[in-house]
């Protein structure tokens, strides 16, 4: 048991480190081909920042599946199934697509079928929705093309829910990541608990996904050095649905011996054959949620519902006055508490305490999101840990009092009056945005016009 986790956490590791090396060489090329497109009306950075992160993360996704090629207890997923061959192959085509997005901003509906025929690949190599465990009917074998559309539409869903929600720094990465990781835990439940080697592709997908988000947000969160682009988060969403669609229809009640005991027992114990259908659905609540919102309101304004507006949920948290940062951490926690709470569920499914830990941490959800004018502080002795917006004013004053006496102390006695003034500190108003849309914890006025930038870092 222990060796398959050393074996993953390997493939983990080296997929970050490949995505993590490659991704500042990646800035610097970026930069020389001029894929840094100005800054539009609903962008939140203030500086035009390169694009083409994806390219990173595809080295990494590549990385990982070389890796885990030649490990001993996951060589066998590339002996017995097509499926990674089949997700590099639709990863290289949505990747392809998302570059020259990034480059030369192509139609929305060439993406749109840039990314069905991405899908279909995956379908032609074998990829694909077979069968459906459906609540109160029973398993359900689909056909050919019922398989293939219900493919196609996932993986479209999926992808332009992951793109929909890339709007702030770090927050697609990171949401998908925490989305990945309530995966690997199911899926390696299935593989190594139920001894389901169907669920084998599933299991490495979501590890190398978890290597390819983790490699990249160091340089993408606030203020972000560089954005994933279309190519990255059109990417990292065609490989968290091919981890759904892989692991759908998968779950054998017989092998997992669900129909032994009462017939109360056996209804909770089927759960974990009807969390495939549901756990997609968990994992990108939040960004479908957005694509629905946002396709509603731009149909009931009378717009295209691919044209870009500022009405995404995570530009409403920086109206209410959540800063940056903390509106990329009330996702996470939305995202973390939604989907583990759905894979905690799918395992103990007759306690009660797991759903009273959801509504409590509900609860605190809402608190946070109602409170967008709280700054936390640190105790005193934890001050020198934790960057300065987080230590008590109290103190920063008395550090700076200190300091202007030293200063007057050079100068010797007068010196104060003989030396130049030192410049008082300017006051910044609450909500005043600084480099790259950076925020001091507060209240911010989010739709004032902005300065464009004429030079990148």
């Amino acid at each position: 048991m222990g060796q398959p986790v050393r074996d993953y956490l390997l493939t983990l590791c080296v997929t970050a480190a490949v995505t993590y090396l490659l991704t500042g060489p990646v800035r610097k090329f970026a930069i020389a081909v001029g894929a840094m497109p100005a800054i539009r009306a609903r962008d939140v950075h203030r500086e035009p920042t390169p694009r083409l992160g994806g390219i990173a993360m595809f080295g990494g996704l590549c990385a990982g599946l070389i890796v885990a090629d030649h490990l001993f207890n996951l060589n066998g997923v590339f002996e017995l199934s097509n499926e990674p061959r089949a997700l590099l192959s639709g990863a290289a085509l949505i990747w392809l697509i998302g570059v020259l997005d990034d480059k030369f901003e192509i139609d929305a509906l060439i993406k749109l079928g840039g990314q069905m025929i991405a899908a279909a690949v995956m379908v032609i190599q074998g990829l694909t929705i077979l069968w459906l465990p459906i609540p109160g009917v029973g398993t359900v074998a689909l056909t050919q093309w019922q398989g293939t559309l219900l493919t196609v539409a996932l993986v479209v869903i999926t992808i332009n829910a992951v793109n929909f929600v890339d709007g702030l720094d770090g927050l697609a990465a990171g949401m998908v990541c925490i989305a990945s990781a309530a995966f690997f835990l199911y899926t390696y439940r299935l593989w190594y608990g139920y001894g389901i080697e169907a669920a084998a592709p599933a299991t490495l997908f979501a590890a190398i996904l978890m290597g390819m988000c983790l490699g990249f947000l160091p340089h993408n969160m606030h203020p972000a050095r560089i954005f994933m682009g279309d190519s990255g988060s059109m990417l990292i969403g065609l490989v968290l649905a091919a981890g759904a669609i892989s692991v759908t229809g998968q779950v054998d009640p017989d092998t997992m011996k669900l129909f032994e005991g009462s017939e109360r027992q056996a209804t909770h114990a089927m759960l974990p054959v009807f969390i495939p259908l549901l756990l997609p659905l968990t994992i990108i609540a939040i960004p479908a949620a957005d694509l629905v919102l946002a396709i509603v309101r731009r149909t009931w304004n009378g717009q295209s519902p691919f044209a870009a507006d500022r009405g995404h949920l995570h530009h409403r948290l920086l109206e209410i006055g959540h800063s940056h940062s903390r509106s990329v951490l009330i996702m996470y926690f939305w995202s973390a508490l939604i989907a583990f709470g759905a894979v905690g569920y799918s395992v103990h499914s007759a306690s009660l305490w797991i759903v009273l830990v959801i509504v409590g941490l509900s609860a605190v959800g809402l608190i946070l999101l109602l409170m967008p004018r709280f700054t936390p502080r640190a105790p005193r002795w934890a001050e020198a840990f934790v960057p300065p917006r987080y230590r008590r004013r109290r103190r920063m004053a008395h550090a700076e009092d200190a300091a202007t006496e030293a200063l007057d102390g050079q100068h010797g006695p007068g010196g104060s009056e003989m030396a130049s003034p030192v410049p008082e500190r300017a006051s910044v108003a609450v909500g005043v945005s600084g480099v790259n849309g950076a925020t001091a914890i507060g209240p911010r006025s989010r739709f004032a016009d902005r300065d464009r930038a004429d030079s990148s870092r």
